[in-house]
C-alpha cells in the first residue's frame, strides 16, 4: 500500500505528491502540487490491504467515489472544495483544496479549549455547512473535531471528510455488519439503530461545541459500552464552560430528534451571541416524558466499576458484539442491560430528559397504598409501586427508584429485588437474556453457572436467567462484597417487557429464591399512579 505515492510519484500525470499531512481509517491525505495549474492541493489516497478480497476493495472504492460525489454536490464556503477524482494504477484518488492550517482537534490539543465566542463562530460555520449539505440530501454522519479544519490565514472554518456521508436516494455502502461513525459524537437514534436524518448531524454539532468549549466530549468514557450508555441513557451534563451557550447546547443535545433544536434556531441564537455577547431569551423547551427511540435501560454496568483490565476486555467484547449486531437497535440495547445484580443496584445515576421506563417521579418515594389485588404471605407486605405494578416484598425492605429501575432492598442491601419495565424488545425475552448472558463473563467477575432458558410466565412468553458471580468491591458499589447469586425472569405482557430479578449472597440463595418466587407470583400490572 502506498508504494507508488512513497516515491513522490506523479498521479494521473498531473498531481505530484509532496508529503503526508494526515491519515485516517480510510486513507492518507497528501500535500501535492497540481503541475498543470501550478497550485497546491490535497490528495487523498485510499488504503488498500493486499490481503483484502476483491469485493472488499470494491466496497472501499465505491465509498471513496461516494465521498467525492457528496462533496461535489455541495457549494458552500465552509465545505471543503473538491477539484478532481482520478485513477492511478487501478486506484482512485480524490483531489481537494488544500487548507493551510490545522484541525479543530489539533488546535484543542495544542492550545486547549476555545472561548465561547470562538465556539459560537465555529458553530455558525458548521450550521452553514450542514445546511448546504442537507439541502442537497447529504448527511455527513461524522461531525467531530478532526473533521473541522481551521484555515490559518483567514480563520475560515471548513467541514471535511465526507467518507461516510449518506446521499438521499443513493445506496448506502458499508462493510457488512460495520458501524460507521465516532460513537462519542453519534446521535442516540443512530446508536440505537433507528432512522437518522439531518437532526442527527445537529446532535453531533452539539457534542462538538461541548468539546470545543471544554476540551473533552461529555460522552467520553473508558469503554465502548460506557460511551453507548452515556449517549443513549445517562443524564446529559454539558460542561460548565458551555454556560454562555447553554441553551443552544442543551437544545442540540435533546435525545428525541423531534424535539431537538432546529438548525435555524441554533444559528439565530449563535449569531445573536456573536453580535451582542449574550444569547437572547429562549422559550422553555418542552421536555417529553418518553421517546420512541429504542433505549438502553439501566445504570452503568459492572464494566464501569471493574478493574482496568476487565474494562478493556469488556470494551473489546462490546466492540465485537456491536459489529455483529449493527443495525439491530433493540438487540444492541439488550446487550447493555445490567440486571442490577451487582453494582448497578448501588450506582448513583439519574435519567436523561427522555424517560424510558415508567412515569417520572422523585426518587425513593414511600410505598403507595395498595389498590391491586395482592395477597402477601406471612413475613411480606403488599405494595403498589408508582411505576405501575404491585407485588409482595419482604417486611423491612425499602424502596429505591434508580431510573429506569425500581429496587426493594433489605437492610444493608444483602437482598435486592429489581424491576425494569421497557418496550417490547426485538428477539423477545429470550433474545434479551441470551445477549446479556453473552456479555456476563466480562461484566461480572467470576461469572459462573449461567443458565438461560425459554419459558412461559402466566401465559406470556418469557425467559429465565440464573447465575452466580463473585460480587464487587464494597467501596466501588456501596454494597456488601462477596459471592452472589441472581434469579431473573423477563416476560412480554401487553406492549411492555417486564423484568424482575432477585440478587442475594450465595450462601443465602435459598432465601433469595423464596423472595423471587413470592415477588413473581404476586406481581400484577396496575395503572401508573402519581407519586406522592
Amino acid at each position: 500500500m502506498g508504494t507508488f505515492a512513497a516515491h513522490g510519484g506523479l498521479i494521473a500525470g498531473r498531481y505530484r505528491l509532496v508529503r503526508k499531512i494526515g491519515r485516517g481509517g480510510m486513507g492518507t491525505v497528501w500535500r501535492a502540487t497540481d503541475e498543470l495549474l501550478a497550485r497546491e492541493v490535497a490528495v487523498k489516497e485510499l488504503h488498500v490491504d493486499d490481503q483484502q478480497s476483491a469485493e472488499a476493495v470494491r466496497v472501499q472504492y465505491d465509498r471513496m467515489l461516494r465521498e467525492a460525489r457528496a462533496v461535489a454536490l455541495i457549494k458552500h464556503p465552509n465545505v471543503i472544495v473538491m477539484h478532481d477524482i482520478v485513477e492511478q494504477d487501478g486506484r482512485p484518488w480524490i483531489v481537494m483544496e488544500l487548507i493551510e492550517g490545522r484541525s479543530l482537534s489539533g488546535l484543542l490539543s495544542a492550545e486547549g479549549p476555545v472561548t465561547p465566542r470562538e465556539a459560537a463562530r465555529i458553530g455558525v460555520a458548521m450550521l452553514g455547512a450542514l445546511g448546504a449539505a442537507h439541502a442537497r440530501g447529504v448527511l455527513h454522519r461524522d461531525i467531530k473535531p478532526p473533521n473541522v479544519l481551521m484555515e490559518a490565514a483567514t480563520g475560515r472554518v471548513v467541514l471535511t471528510d465526507f467518507g461516510i456521508a449518506r446521499v438521499s436516494g443513493a445506496t448506502t455502502i458499508t462493510e457488512a455488519g460495520a458501524f460507521v461513525g465516532s460513537p462519542e459524537y453519534t446521535a442516540p437514534e443512530r446508536m440505537s439503530g433507528g432512522p437518522a436524518g439531518p437532526q442527527s448531524d445537529l446532535w453531533s454539532l452539539g457534542v462538538l461545541l461541548c468539546t470545543a468549549l471544554s476540551g473533552e466530549s461529555p460522552f467520553h468514557r473508558d469503554s465502548l459500552g460506557g460511551i453507548l450508555h452515556a449517549v443513549v441513557y445517562d443524564e446529559i451534563r454539558p460542561p460548565e464552560a458551555a454556560g454562555p451557550l447553554l441553551p443552544v447546547v442543551q437544545g442540540l443535545l435533546e435525545r428525541d430528534p423531534a424535539h431537538r433544536m432546529s438548525a435555524d434556531e441554533a444559528e439565530r441564537l449563535l449569531r445573536a451571541y456573536l453580535d451582542t455577547g449574550r444569547l437572547p431569551a429562549v422559550p422553555e423547551r418542552r421536555t417529553p416524558t418518553r421517546t420512541d427511540l429504542p433505549a438502553v435501560p439501566g445504570p452503568p454496568g459492572p464494566a464501569d466499576v471493574a478493574p482496568a483490565g476487565l474494562r478493556a476486555r469488556t470494551a473489546l467484547l462490546a466492540a465485537v458484539t456491536l459489529v455483529a449486531l449493527a443495525g439491530m437497535g433493540a438487540g444492541l440495547a439488550a446487550l447493555l442491560i445490567d440486571r442490577g445484580a451487582g453494582p448497578g443496584a448501588g450506582t448513583d445515576t439519574k435519567p436523561g430528559r427522555s424517560v424510558v421506563a415508567g412515569p417520572p417521579e422523585p426518587p425513593n418515594v414511600p410505598d403507595a397504598p395498595v389498590s391491586a389485588s395482592v395477597t402477601a404471605p406471612s413475613g411480606y407486605h403488599a405494595v403498589q409501586d408508582p411505576a405501575g405494578f404491585a407485588l409482595a416484598v419482604p417486611d423491612g425492605f425499602t424502596r429505591s427508584f434508580e431510573p429506569p429501575r425500581v429496587f426493594y432492598y433489605s437492610p444493608g442491601k444483602e437482598f435486592r429485588i429489581g424491576v425494569l419495565i421497557q418496550d417490547v424488545q426485538e428477539g423477545g425475552p429470550i433474545g434479551v437474556m441470551r445477549s446479556s448472558a453473552a456479555l456476563a463473563p466480562d461484566r461480572y467477575p467470576g461469572y459462573r453457572d449461567g443458565k438461560v432458558e425459554r419459558t412461559v410466565h402466566k401465559g406470556h412468553r418469557a425467559a429465565s436467567w440464573e447465575f452466580s458471580w463473585d460480587g464487587f468491591d464494597e467501596g466501588a458499589t456501596k454494597a456488601p462484597a462477596g459471592a452472589r447469586h441472581t434469579y431473573d425472569l423477563a416476560w412480554d405482557e401487553g406492549e411492555k417487557m417486564y423484568d424482575l430479578w432477585v440478587s442475594s449472597p450465595v450462601d443465602s440463595a435459598a432465601e433469595g429464591r423464596r423472595h423471587f418466587d413470592t415477588a413473581l407470583s404476586t406481581f400484577v400490572r396496575t395503572r401508573p399512579v402519581s407519586s406522592p
